[in-house]
């Protein structure tokens, strides 16, 4: 299964992370997988590349994480939403194959 954690700060969608394995089917065949690592990739290059946000990316093997930093444009905001959207309707689509959580972080002023 495929895990997604995602951070809300403030009400916005500040990070995430995803590792697993949809096991949909075969290596190479999953398309569940595919459409998670298409989603995923559009994703970090629209924040990283089309709105140069200086993005904190780290892509391990079967892990990738991304953390907003505390000052950037909204549209990265919408992308995050984005994801976690298509991510959840994938895991309706495909069940068992996904898992999406949202963790809130409350900062103390």
């Amino acid at each position: 299964m495929i895990q997604a954690n995602f951070t809300k700060t403030e009400g916005k969608l500040t990070a995430f992370s995803l590792k697993g394995h949809a096991g949909y089917d075969e290596f190479g065949r999953d398309i569940v997988c595919a459409s998670v690592t298409s989603a995923v990739q559009l994703t970090v290059n629209a924040i990283t590349e089309v709105l140069k946000v200086k993005a904190d990316v780290k892509v391990l093997d079967n892990l990738i994480q991304l953390k907003l930093p505390a000052q950037c444009p909204q549209e990265a905001f919408s992308f995050m939403e984005a994801l976690k959207l298509h991510l959840e309707i994938l895991a309706e689509d495909y069940e068992g194959t996904i898992k999406v959580k949202v963790s809130e972080v409350y900062h103390n002023a």
